[in-house]
């Protein structure tokens, strides 16, 4: 028997929660429905309906919540995605803004339900915390310029003199 993750996220929904979760489990791998809970008589929403979705994003595990529309996503909270290959980071970013997504600055993004979204390649971190603060200085400058990030670009940067 596998024990629970200690902290899930809880992505407050629409009354979508079946589309966006829909959408993100067909995005990721290792990702599928958990569970889902369902309004009783007692409410708040119809007898029936999806009050949560539990589910698995590549591994991690999420609930969505049927909330309605009185608490919209903000910017203040996203969910980076480690990538290694530009491939991977091109496809997510496609998948992600499809529909209503929106690019933003610095390989951030919003999706069409509004949650924001970072799509990250792997080597970030090791340049942004290299110890050459001149080789820092030029990732930085690169990254600011771009709105899907591009590995080959970022390492050109860091190589330059």
């Amino acid at each position: 028997m596998s024990v629970p993750q200690k902290i899930v996220t809880c992505l407050w929904c629409n009354n979508n929660a079946e589309e966006m979760v829909g959408f993100y489990t067909s995005i990721f791998k290792d990702s599928k429905v958990l569970r889902v809970a369902r309004h009783t008589e007692a409410g708040p929403g119809p007898k029936g309906s999806v009050l949560t979705i539990e589910f698995q994003l590549a591994g991690q595990q999420f609930l969505a919540l049927n909330g309605g529309p009185h608490s919209p996503y903000t910017e203040a909270i996203s969910l980076s995605v480690s990538c290694e290959t530009q491939a991977e980071v091109d496809g997510l970013w496609d998948k992600l803004i499809a529909n209503g997504g929106k690019p933003a600055q610095c390989g951030w993004l919003q999706d069409r339900f509004g949650l924001s979204w970072q799509i990250v390649p792997t080597l970030m971190p090791e340049l942004l915390q290299d110890p050459d603060e001149a080789k820092r200085d030029r990732v930085i400058r690169a990254m600011m310029k771009m709105v899907k990030l591009d590995i080959a670009a970022l390492k050109q940067a860091a190589e330059a003199r």
